[in-house]
């Protein structure tokens, strides 16, 4: 209907959809193109490509609304007054969540260049529904906990890589896939998991306990089993806890209430109680935390991945809108000033993918010096891009002004979803301390950062400044708990000046350099200096 005398629609810009989300960033393309073996390349494209035009589907789009607006409920009881502890989603989320497990994003462990392929998924489908990221998140990240235990792994491992998404409440065994969650804070402890109080009883079967206690966050409480730690009588210990048993009973797990949250409001997190609740052991006793930690730094990676997905999409919505918008005689995207806030938005987000996607080609890796980097810049990029994310999302839901603070714009989701990632695995202050750690107990790890950093060495001089600025606050670690946050900073923003200096276009470099190496740079977005081509910087971060 083409309107009436008093109500006729222009200057509105049309949906940012029917496009291939994968394609259109460009950063995104250049890294996959990277960081992936030749022999797998145009299979990986493809794949990516794919996934890529679904994310912008008019189709994955609605689900994705649809599963936000119907968050899921809990059903505590059957008519009968039973128990039964089962969370209803809405079918949305069941299409969405089985499109990202048919799409591989659990199943990296196995294939060629499986972690880059994988991180580029996740980081795509973050962009078309966050909330079904934590799932598989966790059954992707469970797998280096259970190699712990050779037995588990054999029997899990293939369920969990699995391409087949099976939501009934069955023995795993029993089912084409499954689906890992995971309970580790406590309402005393928090982040300080030797605090915790569940306790774990041995059973007469070796490796078998059972559980009494409670988790005060549970992600995701309908997956088919979840990775906990429980205080053992060797110490704390990790322990796999089926949902449903061998023989088809329900395991004891008490859901007691859904977490009510600002964002991720399609996935539920929940407290839930243990009261003899069967669980088998992973790993020795006493080494709950070095076994789960190899799922804590595999899920840390995700948040620094989720949160440059998040960025991407408000970038590429802002640099869109303002592609289409007119305003005092032109359109948006060719006034300075606005030209100034989206290319400072999208240095953020280009500079986010760069340095996460590098993380990931460190995984496939594999190697000793490989390792030593990640135990650093792990810690160091999930502290950076995740506190990132939040003031980016903010200040491009603006470049939409009041339409962007409606929610049927998308935009107010992706506010809402901001700041996750920045608190699940360890908040801010765990991070910089995680990174003290590493400095302190693994000089290998320091000398890992410095050499990748290293390979830019000469090519600006603003990064090569703010490496001699580095060093000097390495120099001086007394006291340095106070000033860990800094510290952590900088290096995060040496890592992503030396990506971007050796592998983006010359201004971009220049950009990002001037502006966050170089100090000529405001305390908002869009007072990026002069002198700088923001006009290609605009043009590479506008999704086509």
């Amino acid at each position: 209907m083409a309107g009436t005398p008093t109500h006729t629609v222009t200057n509105q810009p049309p949906p940012l959809v029917g496009y291939d989300v994968f394609t259109a960033d460009r950063a995104l393309a250049e890294a996959v193109d990277r960081y992936t073996g030749a022999d797998v390349l145009d299979e990986v494209r493809a794949e990516l490509s794919a996934l890529g035009r679904a994310v912008g589907s008019a189709q994955v789009q609605e689900w994705a609304v649809r599963a936000n607006e119907r968050p899921p409920r809990l059903r505590g009881h059957d008519r009968y007054g039973h128990r039964i502890d089962e969370v209803e989603f809405d079918p949305a989320w069941h299409r969405l969540l089985g499109k990202g497990v048919s799409a591989g994003l659990t199943g990296a462990w196995r294939r060629p260049s499986g972690q880059v392929r994988r991180a580029a998924g996740f980081l795509l489908w973050t962009q078309a529904e966050a909330g079904t990221c934590c799932p598989l998140s966790m059954t992707h990240a469970a797998v280096p906990a259970l190699r712990a235990d050779a037995e588990l792994a054999a029997e899990w491992e293939p369920r969990l890589t699995s391409t087949v998404y099976d939501p009934q409440l069955r023995p795993a065994g029993q089912k084409p896939g499954a689906l890992f969650g995971m309970g580790m804070t406590e309402k005393q402890g928090g982040s300080d998991v030797r605090a915790n109080t569940t306790v774990a009883r041995p059973l007469a079967e070796a490796g078998t306990y059972l559980l009494t206690g409670h988790k005060w966050f549970c992600s995701a409480p309908m997956s088919d089993a979840f990775l906990v730690l429980a205080q053992a009588p060797g110490g704390l210990t990790c322990f796999l806890v089926p949902r449903v048993l061998p023989d088809g009973g329900r395991n004891v797990f008490l859901i007691q209430r859904l977490k009510d949250k600002l964002g991720n409001r399609s996935n539920a997190s929940a407290e839930v109680e243990f009261d003899g609740t069967w669980a088998r052991r992973v790993g020795e006793e006493g080494d709950g935390v070095r076994t789960i930690i190899g799922m804590v730094a595999a899920t840390r990676l995700d948040c620094a991945l989720g949160s440059a997905g998040l960025m991407r999409q408000a970038v590429a919505q802002a640099v869109h809108h303002c592609a289409h918008r007119e305003a005092f005689g032109g359109k948006l995207i060719d006034k300075p000033l606005m030209r100034n806030v989206l290319a400072d938005l999208a240095l953020e987000s280009e500079a986010a993918t760069a340095l996460a996607l590098r993380l990931a080609a460190a995984c496939d890796d594999g190697g000793e010096q490989e390792r030593a980097f990640l135990r650093l810049a792990v810690p160091a990029a999930k502290y950076w891009i995740t506190k990132r994310c939040a003031p980016v999302a903010v200040e491009a839901a603006e470049c939409l002004g009041g339409n962007g603070y409606v929610e049927e714009s998308g935009l107010p989701r992706l506010v809402r979803e901001s700041p996750l990632n920045s608190v699940w695995e360890g908040a801010g202050n765990v991070q910089a301390l995680d990174v003290l750690r590493a400095l302190r107990r693994e000089p290998g790890a320091l000398d890992a950062c410095l050499t990748e950093i290293g390979r830019a060495h000469g090519a600006d001089h603003r990064l090569d400044r703010a490496v001699k600025d580095l060093f000097t606050e390495l120099a001086d670690l007394e006291g340095v708990e106070g000033r860990a946050r800094r510290l952590v900073e900088r290096l995060a923003l040496v890592l992503q000046g030396s990506l971007l200096v050796r592998h983006a276009p010359p201004e971009v470099a220049d950009a990002f350099c001037a502006s966050r190496l170089g100090g000529d740079h405001g305390a908002s977005f869009g007072t990026l200096p002069g002198g700088l081509d923001l006009e290609a910087v605009v043009e590479r971060a506008r999704p086509s």
